[in-house]
């Protein structure tokens, strides 16, 4: 079998592989990236995300009036991350993020023409551990396809597109080694079922994670989370299965953190599936009251979202049956209802700012139809009667009960009735804290009560646990090198992106301060590049 041959191979085609190649090519190395995906997807997951990213004092921010700094970002990371003692490279890759994402990714992306709404969303503001001190989540106008379509243009229009090869529908199975180094990888070429084999004087794996397995995700499972729940969907991309985690193993490098996940708690039913156990995750609305799989609001900590996703993980999973509902009305759903990712924004994915402007002013009546009429977690009734019987015919069983799901809305609405003097209620001292932040007041119901006739029908959402990132992965050191188990780089071999735990095997620790991971995909892609053309001055940051 005949090998291709070229200075570097790069195995995976996300965010990751493509900047790693966009700067081999500034260097004037020949690069191969292999894929396994279609060309019509070239992008990976980054092309279904929402295209979040994590900076700090960025121009956005500034422009806005936030006053940020790395000293207040890097507090801020390690107290969600809770590092374990000795997690020496995820502590040094989430403290070069911190201070080298604003210079080095920012600027990098702007410069290839990717810009930033003007407003800044404040996500992961913490909890019980502190999160997000200011608001740093700049969400890309284009969405994540945007980002992936800009760097895709200029991987091909490159004035050294001349030494890139792709090559689509390539199943690497594993690395060859010889003599200690790694110099290549063997594969299937899963068109036409023929064997393939790659040569290179250094290979990068940007695959991605594990979290498209969910068997793998079951094994891995962290254990504050309790047994896998028995319904968990699939957020993540289909072949982000690992299988270069056990290649890299094989080859001597060492993989960390594999419990370490970020899954989301308002998982749906794709209503067209394109995988097996396809799922969407919901951005939760906040005036929602999050009901247990009997229909009890979860508390006593009620259930809001933009604080800690982790625990909203938590609390699902320690339920006797690790799955929920979210009860609001039609007022709530076209106010604060959204999908995360690119496919269910197409406003900010096609940059049609008038529509933009439409859905924020008007609601998403688009969304909220499309998924009360074609998801089979959504049902619809105009009593709280009618939705429970629903809600129970969609389940099976008889396992919501009325009596807690009415007790849940009246105590909840009487609350509301009382005035904002009188709300003793966590979830809505909470609204009216978010509301304070403009960011957040454009999308958020003003104290909606539920049972309001005026805003019906009332919804009810079955909500599942839904896979989406690996925040462990193989362990590499700030030249994104794959480390052996005595901490020596292993010739030849290089991981990035979500594949090496965005950075060292597992930079965010247990918990993302979100935004953070196309961020990490390409700064991790950039220091391999850099390490492999020689520049020394970048990897010194």
């Amino acid at each position: 079998m005949d090998a291709e041959r070229s200075d570097i191979l790069i195995i995976g085609g996300g965010i990751a592989g493509i900047a790693t190649a966009l700067d081999l090519l500034d260097g004037g190395c020949s690069v191969l990236l292999v894929d396994r995906d279609e060309e019509a997807v070239f992008g990976g997951l980054a092309r279904e995300s929402f295209g979040g990213m994590f900076f700090v004092d960025s121009p956005v921010q500034r422009r806005q009036g936030i006053r940020d700094s790395t000293e207040l970002a890097w507090r801020d990371w390690q107290s969600f991350a809770e590092f374990d003692p000795d997690d020496q490279w995820p502590r040094a890759w989430a403290q070069a993020y911190v201070n080298r994402t604003t210079r080095d990714v920012y600027r990098w992306v702007r410069g290839f023409g990717v810009s930033f709404l003007p407003v800044v969303n404040w996500v992961e503001r913490g909890e019980f551990q502190p999160g997000n001190s200011v608001p740093r989540f700049h969400i890309a106008w284009g969405t994540g396809k945007g980002i992936a379509d800009a760097l895709i243009g200029a991987l091909r229009n490159h004035v050294n597109a001349g030494r890139l090869t792709l090559r689509f529908n390539r199943r690497v199975e594993r690395l060859t080694v010889e003599a200690g180094r790694v110099v290549g990888a063997e594969g299937v070429d899963e068109k036409n079922g023929t064997p393939f084999a790659a040569r290179a004087e250094q290979v990068v794996v940007a695959a991605g994670g594990i979290n498209g397995d969910l068997g793998r995700v079951r094994q891995n499972w962290h254990r504050d989370w309790g047994r896998p729940p028995e319904i968990l969907l699939n957020g993540s991309h289909r072949f982000a299965d690992g299988r270069l985690h056990d290649a890299s193993m094989a080859a001597g490098g060492v993989v960390t953190h594999l419990d370490r996940m970020w899954n989301y708690a308002a998982g749906v039913h794709h209503p067209r599936p394109r995988k097996p156990n396809h799922g969407l995750s919901l951005v939760p609305p906040r005036s929602a009251l999050w009901l247990n799989w009997q229909g009890r609001r979860i508390g006593p900590q009620p259930m809001v979202s933009g604080f800690d996703t982790r625990r909203l993980v938590t609390d699902i999973c320690r339920e006797a049956r690790p799955y929920s509902w979210q009860l609001m009305n039609r007022t709530i759903a076209l106010k604060e209802l959204a999908v995360s990712g690119a496919e269910f924004n197409p406003s900010i994915r096609e940059k049609n700012r008038l529509g933009f402007l439409r859905d924020i002013l008007l609601g998403n009546r688009w969304l909220v139809d499309e998924l009360t009429g074609r998801c089979p977690d959504f049902v619809t009734a105009w009593s709280l009667p009618e939705l429970v019987d629903k809600m129970n015919a969609l389940q099976g069983d008889e396992a919501v009960s009325l009596a807690a799901v009415t007790d849940a809305v009246r105590s909840y609405d009487a609350t509301i009735a009382r005035g904002a003097s009188l709300m003793n209620d966590e979830q809505l001292r909470r609204i009216a804290s978010l509301r304070l932040y403009r960011g957040d007041r454009i999308r958020l119901c003003k104290f909606q009560p539920i049972e309001d006739k005026r805003a019906m029908p009332l919804i009810a959402v079955r909500e599942f646990i839904i896979s989406r990132k690996s925040l462990g992965g193989i362990r590499t050191d700030l030249q994104s090198r794959v480390l052996d188990a005595a901490g020596q780089p292993i010739a030849g071999l290089y991981a990035v992106g979500e594949a090496a735990g965005f950075g060292g095997g597992g930079m965010h620790g247990l918990r993302a301060l979100e935004g953070t991971f196309l961020g990490g995909c390409i700064l991790s892609g950039r220091l391999a590049a850099a390490s492999i053309n020689g520049k020394a001055e970048f990897l010194n940051g």
